[in-house]
Parts: C-alpha cells; sequence; structure tokens
C-alpha cells in the first residue's frame, strides 16, 4: 500500500520525534542568503516549514511579513512556544496546494523533498501562483538519491530543471558550497525567479 504523507503522517512523525530532517537551527547557505536580503518589507512565505527555524531567524533580523505554513500542528505550536511574539495569523495550518498568493519569496528548505515525487510539477507550478511577478524562490534541493524509501525523496538538477522552466528564470541553480556537513555535496543552492 502506497502512504499517504497527509497531515496524520506528518503530526505523528513529530509527535514521535522523528525528524532526522531538523537541523535545529537556520543552515548555512539559508542564512547567508538571508543577511544579504535589505528589504525588511518582502512577504515571504515558509511552506511545510516544520520547526520553522528560518522564519525565527528572519522574524529576529526585522522581518515582519513572514508567514509559516505547515500540515501538521504540532511544529507550528513549537515554533509559537519558541517565538512568542511571532504574529499567530502568520502561522498558516493548511495544505501548501490551497494557499493563496501575493508572496515575494518563497524559501525551500526540506519541503520539496518530503512530497510524493508525483507533486513536483504541482510544486512548481503552484510556488509561480503565489509569487508575484519577478518573485524568487530560493532554498536547497537534494541532489542525491537515498538509500532508503522516503521520505526524504531524493533526485536530481536535471530532473528538477524540467519542473521549473516553464515557470522561472534560473538566478542561481547549482551545488551548494556551504551546505552543512552531514548534506555536503548533497543540496543544490536555488534561486529562482518568476517569470
Amino acid at each position: 500500500m502506497k502512504q499517504d504523507f497527509n497531515a496524520d503522517y506528518w503530526q505523528q512523525r513529530y509527535l514521535s520525534n522523528q525528524t532526522g530532517w531538523d537541523t535545529q537551527g537556520i543552515t548555512t547557505p539559508l542564512k547567508a542568503y538571508f543577511d544579504q536580503l535589505t528589504n525588511k518589507d518582502l512577504r515571504i512565505l515558509i511552506p511545510g516549514c516544520g520547526n520553522a527555524y528560518e522564519a525565527e531567524y528572519l522574524f529576529n533580523q526585522g522581518f515582519k511579513h513572514v508567514y509559516v505554513a505547515d500540515v501538521a500542528p504540532a511544529p507550528l505550536e513549537n515554533f509559537a512556544k519558541r517565538v512568542t511574539d511571532f504574529p499567530k495569523d502568520h502561522l498558516l495550518l493548511q495544505n501548501f496546494f490551497d494557499l493563496q498568493g501575493g508572496y515575494d519569496l518563497i524559501v525551500e528548505q526540506t519541503f520539496f523533498c518530503a512530497l510524493n515525487p508525483d507533486l513536483r510539477a504541482a510544486y512548481a507550478r503552484k510556488c509561480a501562483e503565489l509569487l508575484v511577478p519577478g518573485g524568487r524562490l530560493v532554498g536547497l534541493l537534494f541532489d542525491t538519491e537515498f538509500a532508503k524509501e522516503g521520505p526524504p525523496f531524493g533526485g536530481s538538477a536535471a530532473e528538477y530543471k524540467q519542473y521549473f522552466e516553464p515557470y522561472f528564470k534560473f538566478m542561481h541553480f547549482e551545488r551548494a558550497y556551504n551546505s552543512i556537513a552531514p548534506r555536503q555535496g548533497s543540496e543544490l543552492f536555488i534561486n529562482l525567479q518568476k517569470k
């Protein structure tokens, strides 16, 4: 039977602490990217946010229009306890594919690899739909195959390009040079601009 990676599945993963993807903090490539952003008024979405260390970092740096979305309540509750002054209406307990648009930046950090690979083309299309013209999809994708069945699900740069090319200009799409140690040599850093 094929696993349904629904809200219950992810909620149980959090409740049983089966969160091997959780880095306990913001990763180096995203921190480096965020540190060069100057417009604090950007509307930023982090889908499949998990414990949302990226949102915590951005919020603490003065970005006040950060929204986080997840289908499981546990990570959003964890985040709300950790970042008590984060606006509650920016915590979106929603399926990514049901979200509405108007974002300048979408941050990708281990959400794409958690989706059933059958949804990858739909993910690219939905990101484009959620972004304003010229908006960006920035983050990390695994550029490797995994030995065990996912999630996480691996893939390759060549595969990913076919999903994003219809909607985005590729500003940067290369192997990350500053990945955290466990992911060194297996991540692409992407910076894609909506056409």
